[in-house]
C-alpha cells in the first residue's frame, strides 16, 4: 500500500498491518511459462462498439475468427470486458465501448479473416475483412 496514513478497522479501531506478500518465480519456471505463450499464438482482436442507443452487447462463446484463405475456425478462448451469453453488458446511448476477446491461432498463412458470432438468433457479430 503506497499510502503512508494507518489503517484502521473500523470495527475495533485497531490499527492494520497491510503487506503486499513478494512473488519470485523461479526463472527456469518463468521461461517455461513465456515459451508456451509464444508457442501458443493467440490472436487477440481488440473491439470498439458505438450504442446509437441504450441497450445491452454479449459475446457468445460461439465466436470465431475464420481464416478467408483456408476456411479454418479459430475459436474464442477469453472475453475481457464484456459478458458471455447469456449475461448482458449494458452501454449507454452514444457511448463507445471497448473489449477484447482472444482465439486459438490461425493457421501461420492467414492473411485475413472474418469474426463471426454464430448465434441461435438475430443480432449476432458478423464482421468482413
Amino acid at each position: 500500500m503506497t499510502n503512508s496514513e494507518p489503517t484502521y478497522n473500523i470495527e475495533t479501531d485497531e490499527q492494520l498491518v497491510i503487506a503486499t506478500p513478494a512473488i519470485k518465480l523461479d526463472d527456469k519456471l518463468k521461461e517455461e511459462i513465456l515459451s508456451q505463450v509464444q508457442e501458443e499464438g493467440m490472436v487477440i482482436v481488440h473491439c470498439l462498439y458505438k450504442a446509437e442507443e441504450e441497450g445491452g452487447i454479449r459475446i457468445w462463446q460461439s465466436t470465431f475468427l475464420i481464416d478467408k484463405g483456408s476456411g479454418e475456425r479459430s475459436h474464442l478462448h477469453h472475453a475481457e470486458n464484456i459478458s458471455v451469453a447469456p449475461i448482458w453488458t449494458l452501454v449507454p446511448a452514444g457511448k463507445t465501448y471497448r473489449f477484447t476477446l482472444i482465439f486459438s491461432p490461425l493457421p501461420k498463412s492467414c492473411e485475413f479473416f472474418d469474426l463471426l458470432e454464430d448465434i441461435p438468433e438475430s443480432g449476432g457479430f458478423f464482421i468482413r475483412t
